[in-house]
């Protein structure tokens, strides 16, 4: 479900043929600093199709034809030297995908005594358009932007170069997303909570920005696969519970056996779906079985949500969203919502009812006993943690006003100390720029009132996959 396998990095570089003749052995120079370009993109991915140097028109309506019929997914654009922006052009515009240009030197500077002493003028100049990759960015960036091709720049060196490379790496992790993303299948069970008007969302919207499959998807169905769940089963997953939750004395077994049964049926109805994320809720009508279901939910959710397939109550779809972009990334991605504000630690607490991503928990995960679901139907057990304690990453996936999605970022800390034991998830985040700041600043850009954290600070990479998806991203610290 997470077709991390199915991206493919794209890898072009570009010289001018009739330098070729003219200066011996610059092709080859050319030839082997692509080479080492494809080696280290190789070492951060594996997929990656190398059309070599594109150096003639002809050779550049080839190779959009070829990076279309290999199904790239980004290209890397690897200037060795001078080169004809009619070399470059046709490559992209065939192709359609992202384009980042690769303006590396190869060494830190020329050796600037040992050039000058060259006795041979033709040498001098082909040895000095071996370090020539800068020059013929201006003009490739000049046709991009009047033709409407949107790219991205990285300037550095080939070797020795860790703040360079990591940019790339971060735009290759930040197109693995955007392919997750687009071959995600999110599952949307149940009904919005009524009277929420932030959470409702345009589900086309969605398509338009992120790409994936939703699939809808009735309560009934969940309940129907928990009356097929055997005793064993039920068995296996309670001492599952046991091993993985640090469950609290006062939770009654049977309330155990009810969020084990419907655990089971989540896994089975994940597996029939192929889902990679679920948005739910359920108000309730008096259907017992569907009310049983929704109120033993929160332990299998939490469990989904640890292995890779985030859940988000509330029939938070773009919270969803924004719980798979982290998880993605590798951070995590939980649930989570403004609590209160601590003016004498200067911290926000910020938490939600209903699962947790637990694979995140400073600690393990307690599991108590809630005799009534806030505002919701229903009793049943909950979960109780607090993100690890370091540096965290919010993300918004907000609805604008012109329908448009937007990704609304922050950086800060999550803090150790005192937490409202109150069986959900809770935690104290720090952020660089005060509590009152934080939350004015990030209130005024209109976002829903939840939101996903992760562990690390990973804005720069969401920032590139906001680019690449052609979406508007704001970091407010």
């Amino acid at each position: 479900m997470q077709n991390n396998n199915t991206l493919k990095i794209g890898l072009f570089g570009i010289g001018l043929d009739a330098y070729w003749e003219q200066f011996d052995g610059l092709k080859q120079r050319l030839e082997g600093y692509l080479s080492e370009v494809h080696r280290k993109l190789a070492g951060i991915h594996p997929q990656v199709v190398n059309l070599g140097l594109i150096d003639t028109p002809e050779k550049a309506f080839e190779a959009g034809h070829r990076f279309r019929q290999e199904d790239v997914d980004i290209i890397f654009l690897h200037v060795t030297t001078y080169a004809l922006s009619s070399t470059v052009l046709p490559v992209v515009q065939r192709a359609k995908v992202p384009v980042i240009i690769l303006n590396l030197s190869p060494e830190a500077a020329i050796d600037y005594d040992a050039f000058n002493r060259m006795t041979d003028r033709t040498k001098m100049t082909g040895e000095w358009l071996a370090y020539c990759s800068a020059c013929p960015v201006p003009e490739i960036a000049n046709v991009f932007n009047r033709t409407g091709i949107t790219f991205h720049q990285i300037t550095g060196m080939l070797h020795h170069d860790e703040l360079c490379w990591n940019e790339v790496k971060e735009w290759i992790e930040a197109a693995r997303v955007a392919n997750t993303m687009f071959h995600n299948r999110m599952g949307c069970m149940g009904h919005y909570y009524s009277g929420m008007l932030d959470i409702y969302s345009d589900l086309t919207q969605q398509y338009a920005h992120f790409g994936g499959h939703i699939e809808i998807i009735e309560v009934d169905e969940l309940a129907d696969l928990r009356k097929q769940v055997s005793d064993a089963a039920i068995k296996e997953r309670v001492d599952y519970f046991n091993e993985v939750f640090d469950v609290q004395p006062d939770c009654a077994v049977e309330e155990l056996a009810r969020a084990a049964r419907t655990s089971v049926a989540l896994d089975a109805l994940v597996e029939r779906h192929q889902l990679g994320s679920m948005a739910y809720y359920y108000k309730g009508t008096g259907n017992f079985d569907n009310e049983d279901t929704i109120s033993s939910i929160i332990l299998g959710n939490s469990l989904l949500t640890a292995r890779g397939i985030p859940v988000a109550g509330e029939y938070e779809i773009k919270n969803a969203q924004a719980m798979k972009i982290m998880d993605s990334f590798g951070v995590g991605g939980s649930f989570t919502e403004y609590y209160a504000m601590d003016y004498q630690d200067d911290i926000v607490l910020m938490g939600h009812d209903g699962p947790g991503h637990i694979a995140i928990a400073e600690g393990k995960t307690k599991v108590r006993p809630l005799y009534v679901y806030h505002g919701k139907v229903g009793r049943g057990l909950s979960v109780e943690m607090s993100v690890k304690n370091g540096p965290v990453t919010l993300l918004s996936v907000v609805q604008q006003a012109n329908g448009k999605l937007m990704l609304l970022m922050a950086e800060g800390e999550s803090v150790a100390g005192p937490i409202l034991q109150i069986g959900n998830t809770n935690s104290r985040y720090r952020f660089p720029i005060g509590a009152r700041s934080f939350v004015n600043n990030w209130n005024v850009h209109g976002p829903a009132h939840h939101c996903a954290v992760g562990v690390g600070h990973i804005a720069s990479r969401i920032q590139k996959l906001g680019r690449l998806l052609g979406m508007e991203t704001v970091q407010v610290c």
